[in-house]
Formats: C-alpha cells, sequence, structure tokens
C-alpha cells in the first residue's frame, strides 16, 4: 500500500469519527505494511458461535445467467459477525458451520450493482435467511445486475478541466425520520482531462456534486504543520462546493436519471469561483487553558437540512498555545467542531505508521465544543471557541421475568442522537455494562435518546427510566458539565413476536414483498429512534417475522414494493393505515397474521 493510500483512508476515518458524538477515546490506526492496512475494529460484543449449518449458492449475472467469477458474499449476523466468501469460476460461494439463526448476504463485484439476498428493486431491503440448527440452504442465489453509471467532466468558470476534484453521487432518502440528501456510496475523483465515472450505481434519481477539497488534502490539514519556520501564500479565490448543473444549492440541484445499466454521460458542469477566507481563533478548555493538538472542523450546514455535504469541510489542529487557522473557506453556513485528539507518526522499521487518538491523554475525558459560523468572503480573526467535558450519565441494567442472564457485559447501553440535528449528531457515546449490570456514559450533549443493544437471546428493552420517570422514546436533553444518575434500562424476558405471510389477490402465496408495521399513535410515528415502526422483508421460505416490538396497538400492511426507510414517512404512513390490518400486540405475546398486498402506495 502506497504512502497517500494511508493517507486517504486516514482521512477518510477521521472524518467519520469526527462525526460521532465525543467518546471517552477512540483510536484510529493505520500500518503502511506491505499488502495491509489495519483499521479500528468494531467494538466487543458477545462471542461467534459455529453449528453444522450451512448455506450455498451462485452470484450471476442478472440479465444474462451468466457466472461471476471471484464475487465477494457477505455474511452477517448477530452470532457470526460479518464473514465474506469468494465465488468459484461457476459463480458458486459456501459458507459452512453456521449456527441456528437469522443471517444477510450481500454480493458484490466491480461494475455491478450490490444486492442483498432476496433483493429484486433497487433501495430495497433484502430478505434474510432462517436457518435451523443443522440445515442446508444450497439455492441462496444473488443476481447482480451490470451497475448503472454517472460521467462528466468538471471545468472551471474558463472551460479548463478541474483535475483531482471530488465527485459524489447523492440521493434522496429518509434519514431519522426526514428526507435529506446523502451520499449514495459512489465517489470519484476527476483525471487530467476534468473527467469522472462513477460506476455501479442503481438506476433512480441522483444528484451531483464537486468540490476541489479530496481526502488528501482533508489529512494534511488534520495533521497540520509544526509551529515556527516559513509560511505559504493562501489564495485570496477558489471553488464552492456545486452541484449539477452549477449551483451551490442543492435545492436547485437538477436530477440526473440513469435506467438499469445505462450511462448518464456529459453531466458535465463547471465550479463556481468564489472568494476564500480564513478562519483563525483559539481554543480553551472549560479550566481557561489553551488546548493542544484539538481538532477543529468546519463542516458545510445546507440551508435546507441536508447532511450530503459532510465530506467537504476543511480541518485544522490548534498549536501549543491553542491557535488554529482555518484557510480556503469558501462563503456559506457551517458548524465549527473541535474535539481533542493526539495524532502521533512514525516510519520506523521502514514502515508509515499514523495514530490518531480521540480524546483526552491516556484515555481520559475529551473535551469538544460546537458552535454555528457564518462566512461571507471576509477573513474571521479572533474566534475564541471554549470546549467542554459535556456531561456524564450512570446507571444500571434491572431484568424482569426471569433470572439475570450470563455476560451481561457484552450489554452495550447508547446514547444515540436525533439525526434530524444534522450531521455532526448522527451516532452514538456508547459504553459496555460491568459484569453486576451497571454502567457509565460519558462526553454527551443535546438530546439524546438511550438503548441497550447486543442483548442475550430471549431479552428485550422494556423502558428506560430516569429518577423514576419514563423517558424510553421521549430521550433526554444532556446540559454540558452536569452528572445525571439514577437511569435504569429495564429488560424484560417476555419478549413479543409477530409472524405470518403474505398472498396475492388470488390467493396464492408470495415470497417477494415488504411487511410495515406501525403504531396506531401518530405521536409515535416521528419520535427519534422509534421502536414503533419496523419494515420486514420474508426469510427464504416466504414467511416473516419480527421481534421485540413494544406492547400496543398496530397496524400491519404488505407492500409489493417500498424503498428500504420509506415507511419513516408520517404522510405515507396515514395513508397506508385505512388499507391496514388493525391488532393488537401484548406483552409477551406471538401474534400471527395472513395478510394480503395492497398494491401502491
Amino acid at each position: 500500500m502506497h504512502c497517500c493510500q494511508s493517507l486517504r483512508a486516514l482521512a477518510l476515518i477521521i472524518v467519520i469519527a469526527f462525526a460521532q458524538p465525543a467518546d471517552a477515546r477512540q483510536e484510529i490506526v493505520i500500518r503502511q505494511t506491505p499488502g495491509d492496512m489495519q483499521l479500528p475494529g468494531m467494538p466487543g460484543g458477545r462471542q461467534f458461535k459455529t453449528g453444522t449449518g450451512r448455506i450455498r449458492g451462485r452470484v450471476v449475472s442478472a440479465d444474462t445467467g451468466a457466472p461471476i467469477r471471484r464475487a465477494q458474499v457477505r455474511i452477517s449476523g448477530p452470532d457470526v459477525g460479518s464473514k465474506a466468501a469468494l465465488t468459484d469460476a461457476e459463480g458458486r460461494y459456501e459458507f459452512r458451520e453456521l449456527p441456528a439463526g437469522r443471517f444477510s448476504l450481500t454480493g458484490t463485484k466491480s461494475g455491478y450493482v450490490t444486492v442483498q439476498y432476496g433483493q429484486t428493486r433497487p433501495f430495497e431491503q433484502g430478505r434474510q435467511i432462517e436457518l435451523a440448527d443443522k440445515q442446508a440452504l444450497d439455492k441462496a442465489d444473488i443476481n447482480l445486475p451490470r451497475g448503472s453509471v454517472i460521467s462528466g467532466r468538471i471545468v472551471d468558470e474558463y472551460g479548463e478541466p478541474v483535475a483531482e476534484a471530488m465527485v459524489t453521487a447523492m440521493r434522496q432518502t429518509w434519514v431519522g425520520g426526514r428526507r435529506r440528501l446523502v451520499p449514495a456510496g459512489r465517489f470519484s475523483q476527476t483525471n487530467d482531462l476534468g473527467q469522472y465515472r462513477m460506476y455501479g450505481l442503481p438506476p433512480g434519481d441522483y444528484y451531483v456534486s464537486a468540490t476541489l477539497r479530496n481526502t488528501e488534502t482533508m489529512v494534511f490539514d488534520v495533521m497540520g504543520s509544526p509551529p515556527g519556520g516559513p509560511t505559504g501564500s493562501t489564495p485570496a479565490s477558489g471553488y464552492a462546493p456545486t452541484y449539477f448543473p452549477g449551483t451551490p444549492s442543492a435545492g436547485d440541484a437538477q436530477k440526473v436519471v440513469v435506467a438499469l445499466s445505462q450511462e448518464a454521460q456529459q453531466t458535465d458542469f463547471a465550479l463556481l469561483p468564489v472568494r476564500l477566507a480564513s478562519v483563525s481563533g483559539m481554543v480553551v478548555s472549560s479550566d481557561g487553558k489553551p488546548v493542544e493538538t484539538a481538532m477543529v472542523n468546519l463542516l458545510p450546514v445546507s440551508r435546507s437540512g441536508d447532511v450530503g455535504m459532510m465530506m467537504m469541510g476543511t480541518s485544522a489542529r490548534t498549536q501549543k498555545d491553542g491557535q488554529f487557522t482555518l484557510n480556503s473557506v469558501a462563503p456559506g453556513d457551517y458548524t465549527v467542531n473541535v474535539r481533542s485528539m493526539r495524532i502521533q507518526t512514525s516510519d520506523a522499521g521502514g514502515n508509515m505508521t499514523f495514530m490518531a487518538t480521540m480524546g483526552g491523554p491516556g484515555g481520559g475525558d475529551g473535551e469538544f465544543a460546537s458552535i454555528p459560523l457564518t462566512v461571507a468572503g471576509e477573513n474571521i480573526a479572533n474566534l475564541a471557541i471554549v470546549t467542554t467535558k459535556g456531561a456524564s450519565l450512570s446507571g444500571r441494567l434491572s431484568f424482569e421475568g426471569g433470572p439475570k442472564p450470563e455476560n451481561v457485559q457484552t450489554i452495550r447501553i447508547s446514547a444515540n442522537a436525533d439525526q434530524s440535528d444534522g450531521p455532526m449528531m448522527v451516532g452514538a457515546t456508547a459504553a459496555t455494562a460491568k459484569p453486576d449490570g451497571t454502567f457509565e456514559l460519558k462526553g454527551l450533549a443535546g438530546h439524546r435518546v438511550i438503548r441497550a443493544g447486543n442483548l442475550p437471546q430471549g431479552w428485550m428493552l422494556k423502558t428506560v427510566r430516569l429518577n423514576g420517570t419514563d423517558i424510553t422514546d421521549a430521550g433526554v436533553d444532556f446540559k454540558a458539565g452536569e452528572q445525571y444518575s439514577n437511569l435504569e434500562i429495564v429488560l424484560t424476558s417476555k419478549t413479543t413476536e409477530i409472524t405470518g405471510g403474505v398472498t396475492i389477490d388470488n390467493g396464492t402465496p408470495t415470497k417477494d414483498y415488504t411487511v410495515v408495521v406501525f403504531s396506531e399513535d401518530p405521536d409515535h410515528w416521528t419520535i427519534p429512534m422509534s421502536r414503533w415502526i419496523v419494515g420486514a422483508r420474508p426469510d427464504q421460505d416466504g414467511r416473516f417475522k419480527i421481534r421485540n416490538m413494544p406492547p400496543g396497538t398496530y397496524f400491519a400492511v404488505a407492500l409489493d414494493y417500498i424503498e428500504s426507510g420509506a415507511w419513516s414517512d408520517p404522510d405515507l404512513l396515514d395513508r397506508l393505515k385505512t388499507r391496514a390490518k388493525r391488532f393488537t400486540l401484548d406483552e409477551g405475546a406471538s401474534e400471527t397474521l395472513d395478510l394480503k398486498i395492497t398494491e401502491g402506495l
């Protein structure tokens, strides 16, 4: 791996990590070794299981039926983590020694659309596989359609090509109960002729954006330069992040429509020239001391509330005296985010190593800050930013309906931010429970919803109480510097389950549908991280299964097709309820539903 690849990866991970609330400690390690890059692992959880089950299948081209060689198939499930297999010359793959459980399969290959097992239409959920002990499933086939392409050319105001611009395909989707413009997972970088090409896209409507800020620029901003020594000139003009066909506003962007396996060519546009400014100031901690080597990140905020531009911010590090300078800032509305951070580099042994630590030295509490800022083309100096340690929350788990399960320490408690607050509020501050069921979360700010994940089998969340008050769905508004205690997360062994099948008009069973189950109470449709709305696809036998919804009265409707996450739209749910089946789910109950396909949305 070349050093520049390591830098790109580091920049990407730092931006993702920076978009999370302030955990006590996060480490990012990238080592340049022959053919290897080490990335941070996921938090610890339950131990992986093995069994005697098996899943086999083939990956084939959706248009010709020909086998696809060297395609990657990834299996995931709570008891197996995530494992990958490659297809052979006949397109075959296999997973062995699987325990009983529910699994998801995803197939990928360059030039093709990434597809989940059972997915037949763009942006639809895949179908899970329900595997019994010792069961063998031999025809778990995945059909990969050839991807669509968006290509074009990026130029400057004089029509000259712009090289190394980052181009992003974006689409409207539902995030946190709101319609948002978010990256579709495809990026491209222009060549010396200003040309770009984004491939492997599902057919659909996209918006294309471009910026001159790429990951290498970002990582050098983050790495910073040592104090003293010579200084370089900074241009007074540059280019704003621009949407096709040449507008700085997402609201004025033009859709680019691509059909299956087709290419939308000549999606050309010019970057908008703007007057650039510098933003400089000082970061001071809550005790009044300058903060050294803090990461200062300037993220654009769209006036329409879109979150898609989060990769196009400007970053810098503070010096020993807490001073920082953000150069080449285009006019616009921003959020300035500051977090404690340490970056160490080493080239010992001929290998380049970068280490970034979020939080205070030695893994202590890291301070952070977040303030709005508007830049209008003029330099901003002497910006004073005071950081805070945030709030802390301590509590305990309690168990109803049975004895305390083993391995309580694998349960993960998270304080999830409302995603409607914008990109910097996406994510969660989390901690793992201690063997006695107690836990503590630090670095909290703003509105958070508390959840317990990675639960032992046979348990579900019942309520979350703070000082005796039920805050399960309401959440908590945390004030910086405050200490919150007496939080109780109640888990119950009286789990719920909704199962059933779906037929078409003539009574014939169908295996291709989506069931949406949602609360009768409209107030449950708009709360953040709602437990009261679920979309589910059937398993390989055509049966659906939904577990652990809270007791209450619900509507259930079966749809021929719905885009994943679209059931977060309250207007859609209001239309569907008149055609849905109403039922009541009691505590610890299992309900079986027989539904018919509802045509249209």
